[in-house]
């Protein structure tokens, strides 16, 4: 566990990836509609959030041998709170304010660790590639096809062109946005795919969903901070 000195608190030291800016298009096959975003550049976390990491900061002690794997069952409002509580040890400004009521405000000119845009996701998953993966699936992934069934390190497939690992299969990830507020309320987006699904989850472009307090052993996150204090979202 290693210590910053100035601020006292712990470090995860997590691996971050510049993502350059962009245009990707989303699109949702439930309702048949596609829309393009603008992307800013940002900064991604080369890997899911491992055991170690998470524990480093919450205070968790995972098994030696798990420290590498995908940190799962953590739900969004999970992935929220470590999101801040790594930002204030390292003495940066939280991205997020969370209200008595358990509602969340994004701070975009805030510094500190965040979930990334579905928008950032795809567009550092594709890293300029145009088909429905960056690579061979079973180069790239573990899913049900290579996986054992099981959850595994990080890092042990082959990354994509900007250096980012694990964007497709392991575990899915939280992203910031709502799904479709009015249909699923608060059901917050999934990115990615997981070590149990068919290599059609497994694409650049699915989009799932899930309740922000929802928790399961294929779901993680990675973590992304905006440069220059510019995200790409709200506040609200």
């Amino acid at each position: 566990m290693d210590m910053d000195a100035a601020t006292g608190g712990v470090r995860a030291e997590i691996e971050m990836v510049s993502v350059p800016p962009g245009r990707v298009t989303l699109a949702d096959r439930r309702t048949r509609r596609s829309w393009p975003v603008e992307v800013a550049s940002c900064r991604l976390a080369a890997f899911p959030v491992t055991r170690a990491e998470y524990a480093r900061v919450t205070g968790q002690r995972p098994a030696a041998r798990e420290e590498r794997l995908p940190v799962a069952d953590v739900s969004w409002a999970d992935a929220v709170r470590f999101c801040d509580s790594l930002s204030r040890h390292e003495g940066l400004r939280p991205a997020y304010r969370v209200t008595d009521d358990g509602d969340v405000a994004w701070d975009t000119s805030a510094d500190g660790y965040r979930l990334p845009t579905e928008a950032e996701w795809e567009h550092a998953c594709r890293a300029g590639t145009e088909g429905p993966r960056y690579g061979a699936l079973d180069d790239i992934a573990w899913y049900r096809g290579n996986s054992r069934e099981r959850v595994h390190e990080v890092g042990g497939r082959r990354p994509n062109a900007w250096g980012l690992y694990d964007m497709l299969g392991n575990v899915w990830e939280w992203c910031w946005d709502v799904y479709d507020a009015e249909v699923y309320g608060t059901y917050r987006v999934l990115r990615g795919g997981g070590w149990f699904d068919e290599h059609w989850s497994c694409r650049a472009s699915v989009r799932r969903r899930s309740h922000p307090a929802f928790r399961v052993d294929d779901v993680g996150f990675r973590v992304a901070r905006s440069v220059g204090g510019a995200g790409q979202g709200p506040v609200g």
